[in-house]
């Protein structure tokens, strides 16, 4: 089962699909999110969100200022500043 994620900043939606694994930075550290994750509400610190999709491709991105959810096979991160890299 994939996970839905959507990563928007403050102005514009920077990425919308399904991956297998999402890893971003926390104030608490790093976390990596899979399919049927507890559901979690975090605080995001600045650096980078890495999405692997399911052909294990990547897309990566740059945030800051916000937070993330996850809840069921769904993961928000909603970022003041974002920007994908690759």
């Amino acid at each position: 089962m994939a996970l839905n994620v959507s990563l928007v900043s403050a102005d514009a939606e920077v990425w919308t699909g399904e991956a297998s694994l999402v890893v971003a930075r926390t104030v608490e550290g790093e976390i990596g999110i899979m399919s049927d994750h507890e559901p979690v509400l975090s605080i995001l610190a600045s650096g980078e969100v890495r999405i692997t999709l399911d052909a294990g491709s990547k897309v990566i991105a740059n945030a800051r200022d916000g937070f993330l959810s996850v809840e069921g096979d769904v993961l928000t991160i909603v970022a003041g500043h974002a920007a994908q890299v690759a």
